[in-house]
């Protein structure tokens, strides 16, 4: 008997009321165009529900350091199971976390290596490089040291008195306390120094002298330029303080491996030790593909035999998921989005937990049409275990694999947030949904493409796994820029090519704004406009039409609601009862543009909005959105509340006008619907035919059949990868050998379509 999570009366965002059964122990999938309501149903409903029912069955003081969650708009939401998110956000944890420690197999490393290791080291924290008793003494487990460019900080043509020293992040009295050390000839040219002078102002370690102040002195310490600055910023991780911080430092620090480690992390002594003559520091830098077999040869004693099982399942799950190119010491916070999250689901593979509920935000993200089906694979895994697993995706190769289909629309926005269909994916082939339509549509290959109108050389590129690559990047063109996921796409353009050509408009998946005074009319430049507007229309000052300025509302500080703190309970969210949420004063809530307040504008969608104004620069900046794909977005919105593929569109959005430059974009279909692509494409054509070179590094078929030149890298990902498999058109690419993207791109072909 089939058991099913019963929602009734969702109204979470756009959601129109509405009522589901979604079968348990089964593989359901959301689809529906972006902004349909998929992940307001699976995120914002069902994930946040069962993540604040967990959390009610701890102790309100355990409660208190866990994530607050809001109960959803509902009328009920029934039979919901533990929920495991594993979304897209970006993996962090700074200089000390790597693939090896986020997904804990590093950790079965080091007990392998404590357990078989000669000579011994200890216990398996002494092969640990965040713990005192294994990091490396000289740069506490970094495996980087940074020194420090003093050349720029000392103008040795002055003296101290002059102001030689010129260290920018230094305060008033730093700077001045050499002069006042009387350690020194004030007067005497840098450039003058002897050796012992020059070594006891730059590198001279802490001492004592008397400071004089007026009549008086007080004890003070002197410390040399480079030391003062490395006691301060060096030995210490950097990515701790503050971004105003680090900016101001970095400029002056350059990293290089640490002289004692290599750049290894660990202590000499856990370096030593080794296993079949290799040390705990090579096999983690050992792609995950090579490790897998190497583990597997190890023989030991019948304690070790469990550890090595365990890692051969663990190193075997990341191959599954597609990220064999990755070696354990590669820092997370160099993962791409769809990385992160397939490093997040290596952790879950291996649960003997059942009847969990897997929620996935587009888990195909990144991954090579090649590279789906081991996903696929990984999804039916975890429900045949008896798990229950949703998934919002765009991919029709994972929504073939559904159980149940549930699709959401039949727009974006207010047009969302209705069920248009619940069922097999045989049934919604059927359906005539936006969705059932797009499924088994393909975009035809361009059989005609520009002629390039001259080229942008990379010579011997050899960033990361880049084996001496020399390619032409052609001008006037669209180029696609392929590959499976690892291959050097990314080393190529990002590591290779924007150094050289740093006026390029790069459009990545970073967040746009973790504000929520930050929306899509501040950021694309519309709201400076609408300002004016208001402004003009009621002869008054263009700051009162701004809730960051001096027409927010005084009470709620433009919030728009009013925190109450209830101390060991969950915080109160109430609208403010002066402004009723609308975020500005009442005397500017008066003041009317067509009969519109700002606050009304504000909540108007870039569609209505179109038709609202008749300002020609708002329209402008208004349909740019419109054509990206993001109308049915509220200009008030904030943008911490934008999916990676809504962030990236409504960056392109403001970047539109520009002529005559260099557009790189980072798989710009993430998010999208099927039905969007073609509106995607038409935007890059305008770019192109405006004078502009666009370049995509994208995994998307519809998107390559349609550049007109193709750059494939590979053949495979890492260190079997890194060459250019092929340079051409579409047409060409199609007959060309050894690359995985022709193999892919031949099925897909709409002969009879």
């Amino acid at each position: 008997m089939t058991e099913y999570i019963e929602i009734r009366g969702a109204r979470e965002n756009n959601l129109k009321s509405i009522s589901l059964r979604i079968p348990k122990r089964r593989i359901t999938v959301f689809t529906g165009v972006s902004g349909s309501g998929k992940s307001s149903i699976v995120f914002d409903t069902i994930a946040t529900e069962a993540q604040r029912q967990l959390y009610e069955n701890f102790s309100f003081f355990v409660r208190s350091f866990l994530p607050r969650y809001p109960q959803p708009d509902a009328d009920s939401i029934d039979n919901l199971s533990m929920a495991v998110i594993v979304d897209q956000k970006r993996l962090g944890g700074g200089s000390t976390s790597t693939v090896g420690t986020i997904t804990d197999i590093y950790t079965l490393l080091r007990l392998l290596f404590s357990r078989l290791g000669q000579p011994p080291a200890g216990y398996a924290n002494a092969f640990s490089f965040n713990d005192p008793q294994g990091m490396c003494p000289e740069c506490n487990g970094l495996g980087r040291k940074t020194g420090v460019v003093w050349e720029e900080l000392i103008d040795r043509s002055k003296s101290l008195n002059e102001g030689a020293v010129r260290v920018p992040f230094f305060a008033g009295w730093e700077s001045t306390s050499f002069a006042a050390s009387g350690l020194f000839d004030n007067d005497k040219k840098v450039a003058d120094y002897t050796s012992e002078e020059m070594d006891m102002l730059l590198f001279s370690k802490p001492r004592k002298y008397k400071l004089r102040i007026g009549d008086g002195s007080m004890n003070a310490t002197f410390m040399g330029v480079v030391e003062k600055i490395e006691k301060a910023y060096v030995r210490r991780d950097i990515k701790t303080l503050s971004e105003r911080t680090q900016r101001a430092v970095e400029p002056y620090l350059r990293p290089r491996p640490c002289p004692l480690c290599k750049g290894a992390r660990l202590s000499q002594a856990a370096l030593a030790s080794r296993i079949d003559g290799r040390n705990i520091a090579h096999l983690a830098a050992m792609e995950v593909g090579e490790l897998v077999s190497l583990v597997e040869s190890i023989r030991g004693d019948a304690v070790a035999a469990p550890v090595v099982a365990m890692l051969v399942e663990r190193l075997q799950h990341m191959v599954d998921v597609g990220l064999e190119y990755l070696s354990l010491d590669r820092p997370t916070d160099t993962l791409s989005g769809g990385e992160s999250q397939r490093v997040k689901m290596v952790k879950h593979v291996g649960s003997s937990l059942v009847d969990v509920m897997y929620v996935f935000d587009e888990p195909s993200i990144g991954l090579h049409p090649r590279d789906v089906h081991r996903l696929n694979e990984l999804l039916q895994k975890l429900r045949d275990k008896g798990n229950t697993v949703l998934v919002v995706e765009h991919d029709p190769d994972v929504i073939k694999v559904a159980d149940h289909v549930i699709d959401v629309g039949p727009g974006a926005g207010r047009a969302g947030g209705e069920i248009v269909f619940e069922g097999p994916y045989e049934g919604l082939l059927g359906a005539g949904t936006l969705t059932g339509r797009y499924l088994t549509r393909a975009l035809p290959i361009k059989e005609a493409p520009r002629p390039p109108k001259g080229s942008l050389p990379i010579r011997n590129a050899r960033a990361n796994n880049l084996q001496d690559v020399s390619v032409d990047i052609p001008t006037g063109v669209l180029v696609a820029i392929t590959g499976v996921a690892g291959s050097g796409k990314s080393s190529l353009i990002n590591e290779s090519f924007l150094p050289q050509h740093p006026q390029a408009i790069v459009i990545d998946q970073a967040p746009v704004g973790a504000s929520s005074r930050s929306n899509p009319a501040t950021y694309t430049g519309v709201m400076d406009d609408v300002r004016k507007a208001f402004a003009t229309a009621n002869q008054a000052d263009a700051g009162l039409f701004s809730f960051n300025s001096k027409g927010a509302c005084e009470n709620c500080k433009s919030t728009g609601v009013i925190y109450t703190d209830l101390a060991f309970l969950d915080g109160v969210k109430t609208p403010c009862e002066v402004c009723q949420g609308r975020r500005f004063k009442d005397e500017v809530l008066a003041m009317k543009l067509d009969g519109r307040s700002i606050s009304d504008v504000l909540a108007l969608t870039v569609h209505e909005a179109l038709t609202f104004f008749r300002v020609r620069e708002i329209i402008r900046k208004l349909q740019a959105m419109s054509d990206v794909g993001v109308g049915y977005l509220t200009l008030g919105q904030p943008l911490s509340t934008l999916s990676g593929g809504e962030a990236q569109r409504i960056k392109l959005a403001s970047e539109l006008h520009r002529k005559g430059n260099i557009y790189v974009m980072d798989e710009p279909t993430t998010g999208l619907h099927m039905s969007d692509i073609g509106h995607l494409l038409a935007i890059m054509d305008r770019l192109v035919d405006s004078g502009n070179t666009v370049i995509v590094i994208e995994h998307n078929l519809d998107v390559i059949r349609n550049a007109d030149w193709i750059i494939d890298i590979g053949p495979e990902g890492g260190n079997k990868g890194g060459r250019v498999i092929f340079e051409g058109t579409p047409v060409q690419l199609l007959e060309a050998s050894g690359s995985l993207t022709s193999r892919c791109l031949r099925p897909r072909e709409p002969a009879a379509a």
